[in-house]
């Protein structure tokens, strides 16, 4: 039986794609600032910030709102470029 969890953004995601969006949106850099963890200030790559935020639920939970602002930001800036 399928549980449809039409109210989770972010079901049906896998961590590498939400870290590849945050890559794609914020820059290593930023995203470094934005969330001071090792795996994004230090030698940066997908691979490593897959390995330590699976293993790491507080990190991962962080990744994961910040995802959601990034989209909610895309929104915003969508709505206002159509006014």
């Amino acid at each position: 039986m399928e549980t449809k969890q039409k109210n989770n953004p972010l079901h049906g995601l896998t961590l590498e794609n939400i870290v590849n969006h945050l890559v794609a949106y914020y820059g290593w850099e930023k995203l470094g600032e934005l969330i001071n963890i090792r795996c994004f200030n230090y030698d940066p790559n997908v691979k490593s910030s897959l390995s330590f935020l699976r293993k790491t639920p507080w990190a991962r939970t962080k990744v994961e709102l910040l995802y959601l602002k990034s989209l909610r930001d895309i929104a915003k800036a969508e709505k206002a470029s159509k006014l």
